[in-house]
């Protein structure tokens, strides 16, 4: 494989990811080196540029921590997180769905829980927020003893792990859906929150004069066997940043109807007020069980 000219060598390289054992491997490997050449020559990537592009990718992984994932945020800031999501769901990409980001923030043992109990484990001041979840398949039937993993930001905009005045797993739960295919909880009501900017992605925000906030938002992960494990994100539409998500996140079919309320809670009279409400169904496609790999511990 001597060079004659740059046609020849992506020709070389092409070739090489030919001799790939694994199937998929292969079509992914040469389907890879032919977009990154045609990249590279369409926007004539110069030698200091390809250095420097070098160092990001190193400087991303350095940044990635047991508390941090650069490279999903970055995934996400790219739009490439929502592209898979939607590629791969709702019959490929075909109708809506509720499937959705995974995110950064995810942690994989948090605590199972009663439903109707809190997920408030620490003091964290906020609006109450009852929240009423409805597992279904995609015929509108009952997914009964579904296990659903929930987790929020806090009505600071920080996740547990960011925070110090917050106690392990504040804002996580698990709880497992009912006979109706049905699970409640209460929190306190979250808000839009900026990304970690002070890295890679906050960088790449500034350069592109691009803000750094998620709208307000619910997630929910849900696994049952016999369907395909369910990554959800359930959004506020009153949220000011609803039609910008730095992450790309954001579809019709997430949209909750987060109510707010001014009379006395029925279900928990000692609730301040103003409190909201949320009652959101979650659909659930056949395929396999399997959770994702943890972004953080």
């Amino acid at each position: 494989m001597i060079n004659a000219n740059h046609e020849e060598l992506t020709c070389d390289a092409v070739a090489v990811m030919e001799r790939t054992r694994d199937p998929r491997l292969r079509e992914i490997m040469i389907s890879l080196v032919r977009h990154l050449h045609a990249f590279v020559r369409d926007v004539r990537l110069t030698e200091p540029e390809f250095r420097n592009a070098t160092a990001i990718l190193n400087e991303i992984g350095k940044l990635t921590s047991e508390t941090h994932n650069e490279a999903v945020l970055m995934a996400g800031s790219l739009g490439i997180s929502a592209l898979v999501c939607l590629l791969n769901n709702g019959d490929n990409g075909a109708t809506e769905t509720t499937q959705s980001l995974l995110g950064p923030f995810w942690r994989m043992n948090s605590p199972r829980a009663d439903n109707g109990t809190s997920i408030v484990r620490s003091p964290t001041p906020g609006e109450p927020l009852f929240v009423s979840g409805h597992v279904v398949d995609r015929t509108g039937r009952a997914v009964a003893e579904a296990e659903v993993d929930v987790w929020h930001s806090s009505p600071v905009g920080l996740y547990e792990n960011q925070d110090s005045g917050q106690v392990d797993m504040n804002l996580r739960g698990k709880f497992t859906t009912n006979a109706e295919g049905r699970f409640w909880f209460s929190t306190v009501k979250m808000v839009g929150y900026p990304i970690p900017t002070d890295g890679v992605v906050g960088r790449l925000l500034e350069a592109q004069n691009r803000h750094p906030y998620r709208p307000a938002h619910l997630h929910a992960l849900i696994f049952k066997p016999g369907f395909k494990t369910l990554i959800s994100q359930v959004y506020d539409p009153a949220d000011p940043n609803i039609d910008t998500d730095v992450q790309f996140g954001v579809t019709r079919a997430l949209m909750g109807d987060y109510v707010r309320h001014e009379e006395p809670s029925p279900g928990d009279p000692a609730a301040t007020t103003p409190w909201y409400s949320l009652d959101f169904t979650f659909v659930m496609e056949p395929g396999e069980a399997v959770l994702p790999r943890p972004p953080i511990k």
